[in-house]
């Protein structure tokens, strides 16, 4: 068997006995701009976890969700995230405004995200450098920013590099800019 060979079924082995990783590697996140790093070291999640629905699960003080994603890890999110918005076809069954969010309904109707896709899902605790953009710009919400108004978070040097969710009555979860932040193995 050739090493290459060796090498593909050794991974194989590896994400087929642990199937909620899909990235055994380490993966740091920098910022685009300066390349300072945004994050420690997390692993890769094989898809993104689904979100508690249940309200005995969210924190008593601040009333947030517990994190999508668990410290240490991150995840690639594959559903829009984020603005624009388009109305949404079918306003008698509307879906949430993005993955894991809550119904929006502006003038015009029910929207949904027709935002990027592939956001990096991180714990917003995982990323404790990240402040918030000048006069809290895009942070709306009742209890925290709603992350429906676009990048809410920068780098140290200030660039705008993510978008926090933490409202009360959403998810609780940071998504990183699959542009204006790139990842290091």
């Amino acid at each position: 068997m050739s090493l290459l060979a060796s090498t593909q079924s050794s991974e194989m082995r590896m994400r087929s006995s642990s199937p909620e990783h899909y990235n055994e590697g380490m993966t740091v996140f920098l910022c685009s701009k300066c390349g300072t790093a945004i994050t420690p070291e997390l692993v890769e999640l094989a898809a993104v976890p689904d979100v508690s629905e249940d309200l005995h699960d969210r924190d008593k003080e601040t009333r947030r969700a517990p994190s999508t994603i668990r410290r240490g890890h991150y995840a690639i999110d594959p559903e829009p995230w984020g603005p624009p918005f388009a109305v949404q076809d079918d306003q008698e069954s509307p879906k949430p405004v993005q993955s894991r969010g809550p119904l929006v309904c502006r003038d015009e109707g029910f929207v949904i995200s027709a935002g990027g896709r592939d956001t990096v899902l991180v714990h917003p605790d995982d990323a404790s450098s990240l402040q918030p953009l000048s006069n809290w710009e895009n942070s709306n919400g009742c209890c925290g920013p709603t992350g429906d108004e676009g990048l809410n978070r920068a780098c140290p040097c200030g660039a705008p590099v993510a978008t926090l969710a933490a409202d009360c009555f959403g998810p609780y979860e940071l998504h990183l800019d699959p542009v204006r932040t790139y990842a290091f193995s």
